[in-house]
Parts: structure tokens; C-alpha cells; sequence
């Protein structure tokens, strides 16, 4: 029978996760996971039915979960947030930030300049924020998981505009966040995945045309599925992974090369 209690065991018993973009397939998928391994999850996004759903989601299973509008480009709403977990929970031990850039993909010659730096400076913006904002508490407690989902690396395609930008932005980010919180025992780590399929619209023209790339890339007869994003988001911000750092954590399958 299911109850609202937490799970009794779990990579993640008793910790407390932050996820902004909570209401999104990726943001969804790694906060149901999280509950599942019996952390209590914090949902942040900007669209309450969306949360309400993932939160009604983890409830039913047996986990915890609760809800917070917050926009993670504003510092106040950041702040704000953050202090009140940490009011009531007395500890932030993960933050995972996934939400959108509103990118705009075209050919570096044909976008507009503000359509192309746009995601570069949003990605760069709410990382920064959030990031700073659960740092504050991790740093005393001297421990702590900072997860980033996009990944880099020298690969890129033609036509993405500023998406592939943001991603590198987000990258240096990552390294400079784990270089100067590592000394106090807080992790910064991405994933990286190629592409997920099921977050792929129906209606999104070329769809057949994109998935078929993603799976030709892949050096398995698979690509990475959302329970795979959750299942990695979890080891990672476990203890399991204590010693992985300034990292990026690759699910694609082999379609993207490591260098």
C-alpha cells in the first residue's frame, strides 16, 4: 500500500534536492528518480500545474515532494527560495538546474544577434544563480552536489545558433564553480546525453529525421531514455560518486566522443 512516506532506503535517503525545471520531461523525470531514492525534492519552475503534476506523481509513489513558482533567472526569487529550503530543511544537499533557454537554432550568417547570445547569457545567468544561492549553504556544512544537464565538448552541428555557445558557457562555469567550492566538499558535475528522444515533440517538424540521427549516432543499438538521465542523476549526487568532480558524465550512448 502506498503511504507519503519516504522510501526507508536509497542512494539519496534523507538529502534534500532543489530542481529548477522541475515541470519539464528532463526536470520531471530526475526529480521522480530522486524521490524515489528517498530524497525529499523541492520542484521550482515557472508553471504551477506542471509542478503539481510531478509533485502528485512522487506522492503516489511514496516520496516527498513540494512545490515552489520560481523564476530561475531572478536573483530574488533564487534567494528567496533557497533560504526557505534551507529554513525548513536545515541543509541543501543537491541543486539541479534544467531549465530552457529559449534558444533560437539558424545559421550563425542568417540569426539575429540578440536571438543568438540570448541562451548564452540566460544559461549563463541562472547557473550562476542558483549555483551561488545553495553554494551559501553547502560550503558550511562542507558538502553538497551542483548537477548541470547539456554538456559540451568539440563536436557541434551547423544551423544551432547560440545553443551550442550557451553549453560551452556553461561548461567553463562548471569548471570554475568546482575549482573553488571542491575545498569545502561540494561536487559540480554535468551530464552530457545526445539527445533524449521522448523529449522530442510530436508535432516538431523533421522529428523522424532527428531521431534517426540520434540513434545512428549511437554506438549502441540504444539511445539514452529519461529513467537513464534519473538513474545517473542519482549515483551521481550519491556518495557513491564522492570522488567525481569538475566532470562531465557522458549517457550518449557513444555518440558523443570524449577527447
Amino acid at each position: 500500500m502506498l503511504t507519503n512516506e519516504a522510501p526507508t532506503r536509497g542512494l539519496l535517503q534523507g538529502k534534500t534536492a532543489l530542481v529548477y525545471g522541475a515541470g519539464g520531461a528532463i526536470g520531471g523525470a530526475v526529480s521522480r528518480a530522486f524521490a524515489a531514492e528517498g530524497a525529499i525534492v523541492y520542484l521550482a519552475g515557472r508553471t504551477e500545474s506542471r509542478l503539481e503534476k510531478v509533485a502528485r506523481d512522487i506522492r503516489e509513489e511514496g516520496g516527498r515532494a513540494e512545490i515552489s513558482v520560481v523564476d530561475a533567472l531572478d536573483e530574488d526569487q533564487v534567494g528567496a527560495f533557497v533560504n526557505a529550503v534551507a529554513k525548513k530543511a536545515k541543509r541543501i544537499d543537491i541543486s539541479f538546474n534544467v531549465i530552457s533557454f529559449g534558444d533560437i537554432q539558424q545559421p550563425l550568417m542568417e540569426i539575429d544577434a540578440n536571438d543568438f547570445t540570448q541562451p548564452i547569457t540566460l544559461a549563463a545567468r541562472t547557473h550562476f544563480l542558483t549555483t551561488r544561492a545553495a553554494a551559501g549553504y553547502m560550503v558550511k556544512q562542507k558538502s553538497g552536489v551542483v548537477l548541470m544537464f547539456g554538456g559540451s565538448g568539440p563536436q557541434t552541428l551547423p544551423g544551432l545558433g547560440g545553443f551550442k555557445v550557451a553549453l560551452d558557457a556553461m561548461e567553463g562555469q562548471r569548471r570554475q564553480w568546482a575549482l573553488e567550492l571542491g575545498k569545502f566538499g561540494v561536487r559540480v558535475v554535468t551530464m552530457v546525453s545526445g539527445g533524449i528522444i521522448e523529449t522530442i515533440p510530436w508535432q516538431v517538424e523533421s522529428r523522424e529525421e532527428i531521431v534517426q540521427e540520434i540513434a545512428e549516432a549511437a554506438h549502441l543499438d540504444r539511445t539514452a531514455t529519461l529513467a537513464d538521465v534519473g538513474n545517473v542523476a542519482c549515483f551521481i549526487a550519491s556518495e557513491k560518486a564522492g570522488a567525481i568532480t569538475d566532470a562531465t558524465i557522458n549517457i550518449s550512448s557513444g555518440a558523443i566522443v570524449d577527447y
